[in-house]
């Protein structure tokens, strides 16, 4: 009697699919405008940039929280899909046109960092994401942190935010990028 029951519930009951309005709120839809307008123009500029080519993204844990790289890792899923605007994360720094560096640099990951950055190819654009990696957030005056990314290497473009949405992550490649063609 319960299969028949829950049969009937699974095919003739209320439809799982709803129509996207029902569930996001505007402000949703008005962010999903902006990431999707920040990423055709993103794409315009590394087309011109790199002829054609990706452009490739190392990311780099100087002692975060993890709460940027879930964000980091946001952007390349189905929902954001960041690949169809040119943007692609690669595992080594040796292909990277831009680094993107979370969290505070801490003592025992500060010799990484700077072997990362002179592994890469230069010119590159080095991003710091989230308070943090801008100046050391809330583990500023930490014994174990020396303090934001620029006391290491040197930061073209700072994303704030704790952390920064995707769509303001996409602002900020887009502003790091349009600093970098102007070059």
């Amino acid at each position: 009697m319960k299969t028949f029951k829950l049969l009937d519930t699974l095919f003739f009951g209320k439809k799982v699919t709803e129509k996207k309005d029902s569930f996001f709120s505007p402000t949703e839809v008005e962010r999903d405008v902006e990431f999707e307008k920040a990423g055709r123009e993103i794409k315009k500029i590394i087309g011109k940039l790199y002829s054609g080519r990706s452009l490739r993204i190392r990311a780099v844990d100087a002692g975060s929280t993890n709460a940027e790289e879930i964000e980091l890792t946001a952007l390349t899923n189905a929902y954001y899909d960041i690949d169809r605007f040119g943007l692609s994360f690669v595992a080594s720094p040796r292909h990277a046109d831009m680094l993107f560096v979370t969290g505070p640099v801490t003592r025992n990951l500060e010799k990484a960092l700077l072997a990362t950055y002179e592994a890469a190819p230069h010119p590159c654009i080095v991003v710091a994401v989230g308070d943090g990696a801008i100046d050391g957030g809330i583990w500023q005056d930490s014994y174990a942190v020396v303090g934001g990314v620029d006391k290491v290497i040197p930061v073209h473009i700072r994303i704030p935010g704790s952390p920064p949405t995707p769509t303001e992550i996409m602002r900020g490649v887009l502003a790091a990028l349009r600093k970098h063609k102007e070059k």
